[in-house]
Order: structure tokens, then sequence, then C-alpha cells
């Protein structure tokens, strides 16, 4: 692919499908190397759209609008952020030969809905993973957790940072994790995934890079695993790397290979895996930059945003770690429009530290506004670096 200048017509034209913090690295990293970006979302001045060349505001999920978006826009890539997408019309798009939809059309509607990447990760590949049924109603779900046995989770199909996510430990809970998951979700659809506990030592995300070498030849790369941790299904820290077995990230390495193989395209894949001794779980699968992955834009020689950007371009990667690092997520912590930050400077004063506040335009108590990210000699170092930033970090009323 030749790489052009923007606004003129040589111009890659990029179309980011969501414009959140992810996205708005990802515009950066492709601003960089020149390529247009138009950013769109369902909410205005969302971050991606305050660094693109161009915006729309439009629902996603409505198949007409968002195919007149692209028609009008004509960009020659379509990358998706988020799960929100009426993945119908990149299907169209990518078989009409009118963009080239990251990493794949397919891929984005397997993933988009868990209903479909477990059953192509288990069903079809025999990747090992928790027990897991779905469910169409709150009476299903009590029966698929009687059969799986308590605890279980819940989560809606179409959702993606914890949205809709509960564990019931009695049947009689069953009622209240059907009603919270259809009204969390991205997306409204009457089906949830119940799924049984493994007993895991931790939990991991191996970003996996599928690019093309200098020959033209696909070829598949895996960062250093990330650690994290996290509460009601969104992640509040990550670190690089996770300490594991050379049996285990041998077994993280195949199963991450196997399904971001069958799924296809150029891009990161953010896979997450449940890991116990030498013993590795499949869990889910993102054909994207993942939000644990921020700590790379402390530790990696490439962020997960600029391999990102490369591989879709079809340019060399280089997936080598740095530093060891982490990150630490900074919340709203209040329920406002336009917030203002105190404590940046105290925060920037912490050894190592380095701040991303994402310009979201409207703060939620538990809303992701920022994330601090720092290096260390050990993980335990640099995880109480970024947590001792991030708790430097005021939101404020304006």
């Amino acid at each position: 692919m030749k790489l052009g200048t923007p606004l003129s017509d040589t111009a890659v034209r990029v179309m980011l499908l969501g414009a959140g913090e992810l996205g708005k690295e990802v515009a950066i990293e492709l601003q960089r190397l020149g390529v247009e970006v138009i950013a769109v979302d369902r909410y205005p001045n969302a971050p991606a759209m305050q660094v693109a060349h161009r915006s729309h505001v439009i629902p996603m999920t409505d198949p007409q609008v968002l195919n007149g978006v692209i028609l009008a826009e004509a960009p020659h890539i379509i990358v998706p952020e988020i799960e929100a997408i009426a993945t119908e019309v990149l299907a169209q798009i990518e078989a009409a030969g009118l963009a080239r939809v990251v990493p794949t059309a397919r891929a984005v509607q397997l993933t988009m809905n868990r209903e479909g990447i477990r059953r192509l990760a288990a069903e079809e590949l025999g990747l090992p993973t928790s027990p897991y049924a779905f469910a169409g109603s709150s009476r299903e779900l009590m029966e698929a957790a009687h059969t799986i046995g308590l605890p279980v989770f819940v989560k809606p199909v179409m959702s993606s940072s914890g949205k809709g996510q509960s564990v019931i430990d009695a049947l009689e809970d069953a009622g209240n994790a059907w009603a919270y998951a259809q009204s969390s979700g991205r997306v409204e659809t009457p089906r949830v995934i119940v799924e049984g506990r493994i007993d895991f030592d931790y939990e991991i995300t191996l970003l996996t890079v599928r690019s093309r070498d200098v020959d033209g030849q696909t070829r598949t790369d895996f960062c250093a695993p990330i650690g994290h941790r996290q509460v009601s299904g969104d992640y509040v820290e990550s670190w690089q790397p996770q300490a594991m077995s050379e049996a285990a990230l041998a077994a993280s390495q195949d199963i991450a290979a196997r399904v971001t193989e069958a799924l296809g395209g150029w891009g990161v894949f953010g896979v997450e895996l449940f890991v116990k001794g030498d013993q590795v779980w499949f869990s889910e699968v993102s054909p994207r930059p993942h939000d644990t992955g921020l700590v790379t834009l402390a530790t990696q020689t490439m962020s997960e945003f600029a391999l990102h950007a490369r591989a879709i371009l079809g340019l060399p990667v280089d997936v080598s770690q740095r530093e060891i690092g982490a990150s630490a997520v900074i919340y709203g912590g209040m329920e406002a429009v336009g917030i203002a930050y105190e404590g940046v400077a105290e925060a920037l004063a912490v050894p190592t530290a380095d701040l991303r506040l994402f310009g979201k335009p409207e703060s939620f108590e538990r809303r992701r506004m920022g994330v601090a990210t720092a290096r260390g000699a050990t993980t335990e170092e640099a995880r109480a670096r970024a947590t001792e930033a991030a708790g430097k970090v005021r939101p404020v009323r304006k």
C-alpha cells in the first residue's frame, strides 16, 4: 500500500468506528504515518474525534445510517473499536470490495458477539474454556446456572468492559441478573452467556499481532504477557510482563495463534486467558487493541496502538518489550460534564510516571477518564508507582 498525503487525492483514508481512548491512540499513530483519519461514534467530542481529520456522530447500530456515512466518506480501511455496530453493513461493504474491514468483517461479527466467538473457540477449534451455556430468558438462565453449578458469571452476549455483567451465588438471583444484563448491554439482545467459575491463579492478555513481513507473507507475533486486575469485569490496573511458566506461555501462544488464525486478517488481537500452573483456558478475544494493553505505552518499543496501525497498513512490526511497566486507571468519580483535573503535576513527579487524560466530554462515577503508566525495576515497583500516580490525579467540577 502506498501512503499518501492527508486531505489529498493520494490519501489513505481510515475510518474508526468507535472513537474512545483506544481509538484516539490508534488515530495518533495513523496520522504519524500520513493517514487521513475519520472518527465515528454515537456521541460528540469523543476522544478520537479530537485528533481526527473529520468526525461523525451517528447511531452505529442503525444499518442505513452507518452505510450512508461509509459510502459518503469512502474509506479504504474500516477499523471497528467497539461492539455496538451494525456488523452486517461491514460484511456487505467488504463483499462489495468498497473497503477492507479490520481484521475482517467475519472476525468482527464473531467477536462482537460472545456466542459467536465462544462457539468458534470451544466447539470448532476445541480450545479449553470455562463451562458455559447461553440463555434467552431468566428461566433459561436459572436452568443453566443449576446445570453448570454455582457460582456463575452472567454476561450479555453483546457488551464490553464489564457492562451488564454480574455473579450469582443463588438461583433466586437469576431474575435480577437477567434484568441487569438486558438493561446494561451495548446492544439490545435477549441473550446472555452463563459461565462457570474456573479456579485460576491469574488472568492475562496476550497481545497477538498478525502482520505482513517484507516478503508479503502473513506472520504472527506475540507481545510479552500482560497481567491485570479487574473489578466487576472492568480492568483497574495492568502490568507487563506477567510471570508465568514456559509451558503456560507456550500453551497461551498456541491458543492465541489458533484463534487469531481462524479469525484471519491483520492487526492486534487482545486474547484473554485464564492460567493455573501450566494449564491455560481461553476466555475472550478482541480484534483490536485492548484496554489492559495501555501499559504498552510505557513498556514496548512499539505500543499496541503503533503495532495496530502498522499491521493494518501492511507494514513491519516490532513486538519487543523495552522495560517493565504498569498502568492504573483514573476514574471520573462523579457525574459531570467538562470536568477538570488537579494533581497532574504531583502525579508526573512520581518517578517514571506518565499520564493519558482521555478528554471524554462527560464523567461518570466509574467511567475511565484517564490512565497512569510507570516503569520500574520489578513489576511490583512499577505497579506501586502507577497506582500512586493515578491516585494523585483528582477529577473536579469545573
